[in-house]
């Protein structure tokens, strides 16, 4: 057995409100707990989006009433919010920019929004950004010439990976993550996934973008599940909604790269704890860890999962190593499959530790 710090997954959508039918903060949750992470990061493009003080009430006392882990709630970069007042922005994980499309409501589709935001939003709070392609090398190019530290979500792309190692070298402050859907599948995979299961965004790539993601580890900073549930009909329907869960099968599918040699304990303590807290001023977690059989084998099924989606795109794929006990704040919340800790156990993060004035990037 070997034990872990309790993961921490900083881009989780728990489609609550607006989408409890998919999943909300107990369900997501307690599969978060099954999955390893202690810790998450929800996104704000909910029904309504998360953009401002009332909104942030809405999903925080929700949150507050069923998380059974730590959290904070993303706000939103509208086209009509920009200069969110400072005590706003210090209860929220950070603010989130869309600006490819995505699924809900909030994208920017003007360089002046883009600017607005990058200008107004305060420095010493994270500020995360969904681009691919041209609009990645637009927003790495911001970054660096406004000196504004920026995170870039679910990059998947050979070209993506290169330039963000090119910008890193030059000393431009640029972080990004990686999912696991994106290091563990590629297109070729579609043909297995009925209809509306393949669809997410960004799209699968080729298997030579995701041999270029694994070639470049030392480039990414964190990995996240960016976790985003659908039911299967709305999947299997005549309009899929882009999205997969992902919070139950990451840990065995990066376990699973352990055993394989293409990962190292350490590599996943780097990019799922050490660089997570370090990128979004999150707190330590006392007595906290997780427990972890690295030798366990298995196979990923849907079947038993927490999600209220209750589907996988990684149905049938082999594994190597299980979960096997959680402990949070010095309490066991998750043991071999049963999760024990009740709801509103979670804490808000920004709550209990906010981040310092003098905390700047």
């Amino acid at each position: 057995m070997v034990q872990f710090p309790g993961l921490i997954d900083p881009h989780v959508h728990l489609r609550e409100p607006g989408g409890t039918h998919k999943e909300d903060w107990d369900t997501g949750t307690q599969a978060a707990l099954a999955g390893g992470f202690t810790m998450l990061l929800a996104m704000p493009n909910t029904l309504p989006p998360i953009t401002d003080a009332a909104t942030l009430d809405l999903s925080l006392k929700a949150a507050g009433r069923k998380a059974r882990v730590d959290y904070a709630q993303y706000l939103g970069a509208g086209p009509d919010n920009s200069g969110l007042p400072e005590d706003l922005a210090a209860r929220a994980a950070g603010l989130k920019l869309y600006l490819d499309q995505t699924y809900g409501p909030l994208r920017l589709d003007g360089l002046e929004e883009w600017l607005s935001h990058l200008n107004t939003w305060p420095r010493r709070f994270p500020l995360a950004v969904h681009a691919e392609g041209p609009t990645l090398a637009a927003v790495i190019l911001l970054a660096a010439l406004y000196d504004r530290p920026v995170h870039l979500c679910h990059v998947s792309r050979r070209a993506e990976i290169l330039l963000i190692r090119s910008a890193k070298e030059k000393g431009f402050p640029v972080t990004c993550e990686v999912t696991p859907h994106h290091l563990f599948l590629s297109e070729a995979d579609l043909p297995r996934l009925p209809h509306g299961r393949g669809e997410v965004r960004p799209r699968l790539a080729s298997r030579e973008d995701v041999l270029a993601l694994w070639e470049n580890l030392d480039v990414i900073d964190c990995f996240a599940s960016d976790h985003a549930p659908h039911t299967l009909a709305e999947k299997d329907g005549p309009n899929p909604p882009p999205g997969f869960p992902g919070l139950e099968t990451a840990l065995p599918l990066y376990l699973t790269a352990v055993s394989e040699g293409r990962l190292s304990l350490d590599d996943l303590a780097l990019r799922a704890w050490r660089n997570p807290r370090k990128i979004f001023a999150l707190p330590q977690q006392p007595d906290t860890w997780i427990e972890v059989d690295p030798d366990a084998r298995g196979e990923i099924r849907a079947a038993g999962s927490f999600t209220r989606c209750a589907w996988t795109p990684f149905e049938g794929y082999p594994t190597r190593g299980r979960l096997e006990r959680v402990v949070l704040r010095g309490r066991e919340v998750y043991c071999a499959g049963v999760v024990s800790a009740p709801p509103g156990y979670g804490r808000d993060i920004r709550e209990v530790y906010p981040i310092p004035a003098s905390a700047v990037p």
